[in-house]
């Protein structure tokens, strides 16, 4: 009987002994990706001047977004995604570097130069992967002064055939397509044919509702579109040569869209993005992230995916774990901020001096120091240079009605949130001001919180040693900037007229 019983406890043991091994063996979509595949191809397509919140999938129903709305649905949507910097330049750079911008010298600044330091891009090519890029890639600046051969994005390609044709069988590859949509200037009046409605369009209070305005945003839409298109001609394009199960895709924008208190400014409408990335066979599809994502941490991520050491010296923090996860909402508690930061934009006040600013953004509020408030946030009037169109030499209707009806009672309030200056301290509560239209700094029911979060932030610049807090100040002011006609801008004849001025306007004096 005895030896029965161990003849049976045997065979028990060994089924079991059986079944976890073979269940080790069938792979599951939550399981690591480094388990899986050691190296996915990855492409990321990228929007120019791009709001977070204008894409179908994110909630607008005005704009048409098909192909990235398909692509949300097989991928992660997430509502709490920003830029590093309001500021094409500087965002690219950061997201390239894995760094802050105050850590990249003269790369915090618009058309700068690139230091020579890691970027992701260059690891994975020395790690196997073939790497390029089409389109603006990092910019807009010159590389080429600091030593750099080609694009610190890669090197460049007119197309994604032309790439994939010289991508070896069984190399994996990365490719960055960056567009130049939705950046201004728009086809005017290119929405006349897109299916877009001015009636439907929703027109935030910060910016003045009418039919100019109405247009000017359709317009942008339209641009929108556009890239959507594009973003469908890429999926395509994967189907047509067997690539999309094998590729991670990930759809964003450098920075916010180019209005008033958009573009250049530390408010959501410049640093919030839209962020959607897809492998259904790895990342569990279907799924809204709350959790707070900066474009820096788009270099140690996309490291981490290739199974590539990521240096020391990006401080930016991975996120495939939350690519990976099964949950939605808040997955990791501990990413509940993003910080951001502001130098020199384009070069729109005397002596091409900058606003700089840092800023922390939380679920529930923003705090930004703006260090120099003594000067004007939009650039120097009258042409209020950072925002819209930047120097007025091209269409800026949104931009344009507003100078010209500053002092209506109606358009004044918003004027001067857009173009006026501001003071050293800016917070707002997100629950009852969306919009960041009214500055609690100075009520005294807020100022622990003030406190709490002016702390938080010095606490992290001094640790990453920010020039700008421990004492050691970079000259982002007399940086070179690399484009002349932005030193003598000559606005539209329309601006001209409206504002009174010269064809040449002079920010060297």
């Amino acid at each position: 009987m005895n030896k029965i019983f161990n003849i049976y406890s045997i065979l028990i043991i060994v089924m079991v002994l059986c079944f976890v091994s073979s269940c080790e063996l069938i792979p599951h979509k939550t399981t690591s990706v480094k388990t899986q595949t050691k190296k996915p191809n990855i492409l990321l397509l990228m929007s120019d001047n791009q709001s977070a919140e204008h894409l179908g999938c994110y909630g607008d129903t005005s704009v048409k977004t098909p192909h990235i709305d398909k692509l949300a649905k097989n991928g992660l949507i997430f509502n709490n995604a920003f830029c590093s910097a309001p500021s094409c330049s500087p965002a690219r750079a950061s997201m390239l570097t894995g760094q802050d911008i105050w850590s990249l010298g003269e790369a915090a600044n618009l058309w700068s130069s690139f230091p020579r330091v890691k970027v992701y891009s260059k690891l994975m090519e020395e790690s196997g992967y073939h790497v390029g890029i089409e389109g603006k890639g990092w910019g807009p600046g010159d590389e080429t002064v600091t030593g750099w051969e080609q694009n610190p994005g890669g090197v460049r390609y007119d197309t994604f055939e032309e790439f994939f044709n010289e991508t070896e069988k069984g190399q994996p590859w990365m490719y960055w397509y960056s567009s130049r949509d939705p950046h201004r200037p728009y086809k005017k009046e290119g929405w006349k044919n897109s299916g877009i409605q001015l009636d439907s369009i929703y027109v935030p209070p910060y910016l003045p509702d009418n039919e100019a305005v109405r247009k000017d945003i359709a317009d942008y839409y339209n641009e929108i579109q556009r890239f959507d298109k594009e973003v469908g001609s890429y999926i395509a394009l994967l189907k047509e040569m067997g690539q999309l199960e094998k590729t991670i895709i990930i759809v964003c924008s450098d920075n916010g869209w180019q209005m008033p208190r958009g573009l250049a400014n530390l408010y959501d409408f410049g640093t919030k993005i839209p962020l959607i990335i897809s492998w259904p066979k790895f990342f569990p599809p279907g799924r809204k992230v709350d959790d707070f994502i900066n474009i820096k941490d788009f270099a140690p991520t996309l490291l981490d995916l290739a199974n590539i050491p990521i240096p020391e010296e990006m401080n930016a923090q991975s996120f495939t774990d939350i690519l990976t996860s099964n949950k939605q909402g808040i997955i990791k508690p501990k990413r509940d901020h993003v910080i951001m930061a502001r130098e020199r934009h384009a070069f729109v006040r005397r002596g091409g001096i900058g606003y700089p600013g840092r800023a922390i953004r939380t679920a529930d509020y923003l705090y930004i120091k703006n260090y120099e408030s003594n000067r004007w946030p939009a650039g120097d009037p009258p042409l209020y240079g950072d925002v819209d169109a930047h120097m007025l030499h091209y269409e800026a209707p949104t931009k344009i009605y507003m100078l010209e009806n500053k002092n209506s009672k109606q358009v004044k309030p918003l004027f001067d949130l857009a173009f006026s200056k501001r003071p050293q301290h800016e917070l707002y509560n997100l629950t009852k001001d969306p919009f960041q239209m009214k500055n609690l700094a100075e009520v005294n029911e807020y100022k622990p919180v003030l406190k709490d979060l002016s702390n938080q932030l010095n606490a992290y610049l001094v640790k990453t040693k920010d020039p700008r807090e421990i004492g050691q100040l970079f000259d982002w002011d007399n940086a070179p900037y690399f484009k002349d006609r932005d030193k003598k801008p000559k606005p539209s004849k329309k601006a001209i007229q409206i504002l009174g001025l010269k064809e040449e306007y002079n920010y060297l004096d």
